[in-house]
């Protein structure tokens, strides 16, 4: 069976059945016009023909009169799978009549292969790479920092494909920011009853698989996220970055150098634990909050930057390093210390602190942020205590 397609005032063109099938397939039933995406599938099951709203255009026009038609390549191509593209009733006016000059055929071929490319390429992803998105964010300052759900999406793409909308733990229009008395006990609090609402269990019964985390908060709220989560769920912790702006990893990044600094073995109360990776934090800004004493522990980068971080293996490296120094820190400092963490980290970094952190082997872990209109660092939650 072959449908055909008039135009008026040009000769009818007929599309074959096949070809009718494999661009429906390719554009995977959505128009293809570059934004668009419109689902068109149910124009087709509703079999009414005054509801349809699902064109098959051709980019070179089927008559050598129609738009973009040629004398020799309209007829050649009027039935060619490569010439045909899968629109809505809007946007096949727009080509077709109301913009025409605006819309050359290279034009309409580079929407045709972009479209196609991401079906073939969401389509081919196995069944088991499947993923929940976790959201989460909490005020900085005076502002709210949202997580994109469209950018969410598109980051986790091609390795695992998302399932359903986001699980979204953030908490919005807050009043209160972080130079409030309420805010940080607040946020603890909301953060840990959404996460016990919206993934603990989920988790506990195996429900979650794979969780792709996306969080933007002020550094001991993503690090008590980073506890939630813990080691033993399977966890892809993202990292955004301002330049170029989004969620996706940069492999052609420049790799982390991290320094390591230890202090000398001794029973001690307390132990600091200096994470000047996305800026330098200079131990005399500790020891003026912890005392002259206090027993220093640093990881740093070499460069520290606000954009350092674009490559997983630098992640998974300050994961390691991190799990070595928690150990250490305990073997010589003696079980009753407790690890005051003074962090300037990347989002994702901020979050493995947490996770990394072990409730039954590691020490306990006070959380400080620093707030230079506040005269410096603050201590602000704690963990495992």
């Amino acid at each position: 069976m072959t449908r055909i397609i008039k135009g008026k005032g040009r000769a009818a063109v007929r599309v074959s059945e096949k070809n009718r099938l494999i661009l429906w397939t390719r554009a995977g039933g959505n128009c293809q016009y570059s934004g668009c995406n419109k689902p068109l599938i149910g124009d087709i099951i509703s079999g009414a023909e005054k509801l349809n709203t699902a064109y098959i255009a051709h980019i070179v026009a089927a008559a050598p009169d129609g738009p973009r038609g040629d004398p020799v390549r309209s007829h050649t191509l009027a039935d060619d799978i490569n010439n045909l593209m899968l629109l809505c009733d809007v946007h096949h006016r727009l080509i077709d009549r109301e913009e025409v000059a605006g819309h050359p055929e290279a034009r309409l071929l580079e929407m045709k292969t972009a479209h196609e490319a991401r079906i073939a390429l969401v389509t081919a992803i196995d069944a088991d790479r499947a993923t929940h998105l976790l959201h989460y964010a909490a005020r900085i300052g005076e502002h709210d920092c949202p997580v994109s759900a469209t950018h969410s999406r598109t980051a986790v793409l091609p390795t695992r494909y998302p399932l359903g909308h986001p699980l979204a733990l953030e908490l919005k229009d807050s009043s209160f920011s972080e130079n409030d008395a309420a805010y940080w006990q607040f946020q603890h609090d909301h953060l840990a009853r959404q996460f016990e609402l919206r993934v603990g269990e989920r988790l506990r019964q195996g429900e979650i698989r794979h969780l792709s985390v996306f969080a933007i908060a002020p550094q001991p709220l993503l690090i008590q996220l980073g506890s939630l989560l813990s080691d033993i769920a399977d966890v892809d912790v993202r990292q955004i970055s301002r330049e170029p702006k989004g969620w996706v990893w940069r492999e052609n990044w420049p790799p982390i150098t991290f320094l390591d600094r230890r202090a000398e073995p001794r029973t001690a109360p307390k132990v600091a634990l200096n994470l000047g990776i996305s800026a330098t934090i200079d131990d005399e800004r500790i020891s003026s909050v912890l005392g002259d004493d206090i027993p220093i522990w640093a990881i740093e980068a070499e460069s520290p930057g606000n954009d350092i971080l674009g490559r997983p293996e630098c992640l998974a490296a300050f994961r390691t390093l991190l799990r070595q120094t928690f150990a250490s820190i305990r073997l010589a400092h003696g079980d009753d210390a407790e690890i005051h963490v003074f962090p300037a980290l990347p989002v994702a970094m901020a979050i493995e602190v947490g996770r990394v952190w072990m409730p039954k082997a590691d020490l306990p872990l006070i959380l400080w942020d620093e707030r230079r209109d506040q005269g410096g660092f603050q201590q602000r939650l704690v963990i495992g205590r």
